[in-house]
């Protein structure tokens, strides 16, 4: 019943990425950034179900081993964790860490970033990608339910949970910064140069 409910999420935004790339085919276009974003979504339950199995009384009952579904389960962590980080940097914040390297090294940009930056200094961008990566790792242990034994020792879920809130808050503003920049360069020229310390930024 516990996998079954922290995997509920999961499921209701994966049904609404398959119901946008169905929209999206139907007017026409292909619907791929929705079905990769399902995707994305989808790459939590095998992490459910490697957890669920391991949580079994009787591993031998199983049609893996248990050191069998440590694996399973560690590659299926490794596989959320790294597309969920993945789509954070390139699709939620449009920076160019997994662009091809000619867009990645462009000089007009540091690296792994972008152009157009409203934030002070570019450090944070990099710290935010070491964060995001970190605590997207951290969040994946969440769906293991056969390590809850654990959050007893030291409030184990409740910091999980603090770190998933201060990651979600930190994902928000680069996700704001991200937007505006799409509809300012929707809008006006897009050589007009967001990033400048010496300048201030005027509002619409």
């Amino acid at each position: 019943m516990v996998p079954l409910l922290i995997g509920l999420p999961f499921l209701i935004r994966f049904r609404q990425c398959i119901i946008e790339a169905m929209r999206a085919r139907a007017h026409g276009k292909t619907g791929f950034q929705h079905l990769a974003n399902a995707m994305k979504y989808s790459t939590a339950f095998p992490v459910l179900i490697c957890s669920a199995m391991k949580r079994e009384l009787n591993p031998e009952r199983m049609w893996a081993s248990e050191k069998g579904l440590s694996h399973l389960w560690l590659l299926a962590i490794f596989a959320n964790s790294l597309y969920s980080f993945y789509w954070d940097v390139a699709k939620d914040w449009d920076l160019t860490l997994f662009s091809p390297a000619e867009e990645r090294n462009n000089p007009e940009h540091p690296w792994g970033l972008r152009k157009q930056r409203i934030f002070q200094p570019e450090s944070i961008y990099y710290v935010a990608m070491a964060v995001d990566l970190l605590l997207r790792c951290t969040w994946s242990l969440k769906l293991s339910v056969h390590l809850y034994h654990l959050n007893d020792l030291e409030g184990g879920i409740f910091m999980i949970e603090l770190f998933e809130i201060l990651r979600r808050w930190m994902w928000v503003f680069l996700r704001i910064e991200t937007e505006w920049l799409r509809q300012k360069g929707a809008i006006t020229l897009d050589s007009v140069p967001l990033v400048d310390q010496h300048a201030k930024i005027d509002d619409d």
